[in-house]
Order: structure tokens, then C-alpha cells, then sequence
């Protein structure tokens, strides 16, 4: 029997979720770039390479980004967290940077499974807790957010240019 048109097909149950290594990028990598287009961003490729790179060379010092893949194999979702430290409670936290799955994968379940693994490796390192940040406006990811068990905190970001110039 052939397979349904990729757009009518069901997305394939998640068959992996794991830390991302240097075989991993090139998979991985267009994923990244389609995280950046939708925040209307573009870093070049050597730039996304340079990141991912400098968390699989040190990965207790740096953080880790994890790659979700289907049943096929097939690269589906990414996450990326990077170590801190809550001077407030003098402990190492994780800060989930990066959460993408393809549009084709939404609702499946693979962002659940990337967020669990993103907490239980915080766990394993020490870190008190993962945080995030998301848009006020990103509805979905919001959504999900608080599905998982997510808080919203008060607190407000502000950002400054470390380059003057």
C-alpha cells in the first residue's frame, strides 16, 4: 500500500530524543535555521555551526542542545540549554534558550519529551531548576508551557548591546 502525501500524513511517533553530537549537524543545523527564521533572525551558518560545536566540545561548562528524531530517524525538534548560576539561591541553573519542532510534529508530543529531557539533564548536572522565556504573545508556546508544569514568573528582560558602536 503507498504512503499518504507527506501532508496528509500523521507524523511518525517520536523515536529519540538525545544529546546532540558532531554527527548530529547536519541534521540539526537546518532545524536552527528555521528556529532563527521564525524570530525573523539571521546569523550565518558558520555562527549557528560555532554554537552548537562549543556545547558538544564542553558540555558541563557550556550547556547541550538535544535533537528529537522520528521514528523514521528523521530530525524533528531541537533544544538548546545553557548553564547559569541564581545568585539568590547560590545554585547552578539551566536556561532553555532554544525549543523548535517542526510544523509537521506539532502536538505529538516531541516538545513535552525535549522539555523532560532538558529538566532531567539539569537534574544530573545539579541545577535547582530550567527556565525559559517565551514572547507574550506566542500563544501556542504558552499553552504548552503551562502544560507542562511551567510557571510564570513576573520579572522583566531587558537586553543591552555588549559592542558599542
Amino acid at each position: 500500500m503507498p504512503e499518504p502525501p507527506a501532508h496528509l500524513a500523521a507524523a511518525p511517533e517520536p523515536h529519540d530524543v538525545n544529546e546532540v553530537r558532531e554527527a548530529d549537524l547536519d541534521a540539526l543545523l537546518p532545524l536552527v535555521r528555521a528556529y532563527c527564521d521564525f524570530y525573523a533572525t539571521s546569523p550565518s551558518e558558520e555562527a549557528l555551526r560555532e554554537l552548537s560545536l562549543a556545547l558538544i566540545a564542553a558540555p558541563q561548562l557550556e550547556g547541550f542542545q538535544l535533537i528529537a528524531r522520528d521514528a523514521r530517524a528523521r530530525a524533528i525538534g531541537f533544544a538548546s540549554v545553557f548553564w547559569s548560576w541564581d545568585t539568590t539561591e547560590g545554585a547552578r541553573i539551566g536556561i532553555m534558550n532554544d525549543l523548535y519542532v517542526a510544523p509537521a510534529a506539532r502536538g505529538s508530543g516531541i516538545a513535552e519529551r525535549l522539555i523532560e529531557g532538558c529538566r532531567a539533564r539539569c537534574s544530573s548536572r545539579g541545577a535547582v531548576r530550567l527556565e525559559w522565556m517565551t514572547a507574550p504573545e506566542n500563544g501556542r508556546a504558552r499553552s504548552l508551557y503551562e502544560r507542562v508544569g511551567g510557571v510564570l514568573e513576573p520579572w522583566l528582560i531587558y537586553t543591552l548591546p555588549a559592542r558599542h558602536g
